[in-house]
C-alpha cells in the first residue's frame, strides 16, 4: 500500500468517537438525547442524537450536545470537552477538525445534595 491510500471513517463512527471523548471528561454527565435547531424545535430526524459529524472535503466539523454535573464549571468543562474531541478524532483519522461546537443542554443535580 502506497501513500494515496484513502481513509473513509462513517459519519456514524465519528460521532461514536466525538460521544466516547467527551464522555472521558469530568463533569460531563452524558450525551444530550435532545437536538434541538435554532427555533427551538425539536427536529424529528435528529432528536436521538446527541452528537452531529458534519464532513466536508475532508474536514470535520463536529456539534456535540452535552448534559453536566450540577457541580461542574460549565466553561471548563466545555473545553475540555472539545480539545479531547479534536484531538481524539485528528488523531485516529488524520483529519483535520475544523470546529467543535459544545453545546449544554442540560444540567444533573441528582448528585447536588
Amino acid at each position: 500500500m502506497g501513500n494515496n491510500t484513502q481513509l473513509s471513517v462513517s459519519t456514524e463512527v465519528l460521532e461514536k468517537m466525538a460521544e466516547l471523548a467527551a464522555l472521558e471528561i469530568t463533569g460531563v454527565k452524558g450525551i444530550s438525547k435532545k437536538a434541538i435547531d435554532i427555533k427551538g424545535a425539536i427536529k424529528s430526524k435528529s432528536v436521538v442524537k446527541g452528537v452531529k459529524v458534519e464532513s466536508v472535503n475532508g474536514a470535520i466539523a463536529i456539534n456535540i450536545y452535552i448534559c453536566v454535573d450540577a457541580n461542574a464549571k460549565i466553561r471548563e468543562v466545555a473545553e475540555a470537552v472539545q480539545n479531547n474531541v479534536k484531538d481524539k478524532i485528528q488523531t485516529m483519522t488524520g483529519s483535520a477538525v475544523t470546529r467543535v461546537n459544545v453545546n449544554v443542554e442540560d444540567v444533573d443535580f441528582e448528585e447536588a445534595e
